[in-house]
């Protein structure tokens, strides 16, 4: 199939992915207790945030960064897409880049970041020298991007700012406990969703037990396609809200899943529409967040913080490398696994425990199984978070 077919049909599978920014309605499936107006408010901040409104600053910002989207093609140079296609928006002081996330790196040096990335994987394709396993690869994000009309474009990217002008409070939260930035003057006046309810745990509460999980390990599948991480993820991810085991061609076509694979933002929005982990009450809206600057300290305390106050999984954002997964065969692209326990034992390193989609047995018989229910050092999973080209994770 010729490649501008190729890049037609991923055009039209993004377009079915738009669904999930849309805020999901009040419906409570599984009998959680959400806050309610009539509750009383403690001027604290909350473990996390629910959603909130979008201010007129924010409105104008966002219409700022849609005015100065350029005309652009799929057959533009890597560098000509990601400096057309990567804008940034700053809310009350976080920024926020289309389709990489919140970052504290500045506009300029997250499009280079996204040009070089987008410039490897088109050699990368080029040569099929790397086993692909699902995670979108920049190139191909930019490419079925720009091969929108440019109407259907725009309305994208209006919805992906607006859902991130809502959760900006979640991220203030998160830096300010796990990294230590103050919170703006006037933080919780302007955001009612970031307050503590009376009686609730606040990010005070810094010590976490010696190990927590959630999901069942039960509740488990390898993905059935070469590129489809991001549907068995997310199948796991819904099957341990929901208790129901849906289809992985159900979540392909949710996430509008691709040969390409899926992107990072398609997982957070789609968990923030289709399950109930996103409820002030979890772990409040979803989010890609940039853990570039991150420490192996924050980064631990993150998935901490994700399974034992949150008790939310999370979206694992790794590069598969046999230097970190020990049970690969071979090196792979990026990657998506279901970050859902850690371990301290005493006097021993952290381990963490996630799911993981790939069975690289599946497709190849020579080579050896790989479990779904995984215990490994949590220290490796931070490099290989760190050594994908865009380095986030969705929490």
């Amino acid at each position: 199939m010729s490649r501008p077919r190729w890049i037609a049909i991923g055009a039209l599978a993004l377009l079915l992915a738009v669904a999930p920014f849309v805020p999901r309605g009040g419906d409570d499936d599984d009998g959680a207790i959400t806050p309610s107006g009539r509750q009383q408010y403690d001027a604290r901040p909350a473990a996390t945030a629910g959603l909130g409104r979008v201010t007129p600053e924010a409105a104008s910002e966002i219409e700022r960064v849609l005015a100065e989207t350029p005309p652009v093609t799929a057959r533009a140079t890597p560098a000509a897409l990601a400096g057309a296609l990567t804008r940034c928006a700053e809310f009350e002081g976080q920024r926020y880049c289309l389709g990489t996330g919140w970052t504290t790196d500045s506009e300029a040096d997250v499009r280079g970041r996204v040009a070089t990335a987008a410039r490897q994987a088109a050699v990368t394709a080029r040569r099929s020298a790397v086993e692909t396993t699902g995670d979108l690869d920049t190139a191909a994000r930019l490419e079925r991007t720009a091969a929108l009309p440019a109407a259907r474009r725009t309305a994208l990217e209006r919805a992906e700012l607006t859902a991130a002008a809502r959760s900006v409070a979640k991220v203030w939260l998160l830096r300010h406990e796990l990294q230590g930035v103050p919170l703006p003057n006037g933080f919780l006046r302007r955001h009612p969703e970031a307050r503590a309810t009376a009686g609730a745990p606040t990010t005070k509460a810094a010590t976490y037990p010696a190990s927590a999980r959630v999901l069942r390990a039960s509740q488990v599948s390898s993905q059935i396609r070469t590129y489809w991480c991001g549907p068995t993820a997310m199948q796991m991810i819904a099957w341990g809200w929901r208790g129901e085991k849906a289809a992985q061609s159900r979540w392909a076509r949710r996430l509008g899943t691709t040969t390409s694979g899926t992107a990072i933002s398609s997982m957070v929005s789609t968990i923030n529409a289709t399950t109930g982990w996103d409820r002030p009450d979890r772990a409040g809206p979803y989010v890609v967040l940039d853990i570039g600057d991150w420490s192996f300290r924050q980064w631990s305390s993150l998935l901490k913080r994700h399974v034992a106050d949150y008790r939310a999984p999370v979206v694992l954002h790794p590069i598969l490398l046999k230097r970190y997964y020990p049970y690969l065969d071979d090196d792979a692209s990026g990657h998506f696994q279901v970050g859902r326990g850690y371990r301290q034992r005493p006097g021993g390193p952290l381990a963490i425990s996630y799911f993981e989609p790939w069975d690289q047995q599946r497709f190849d018989p020579s080579e050896p199984y790989v479990e779904r229910v995984q215990w490994r050092s949590a220290y490796k999973s931070y490099r290989a978070n760190l050594a994908h080209p865009h380095q986030n994770i969705g929490v």
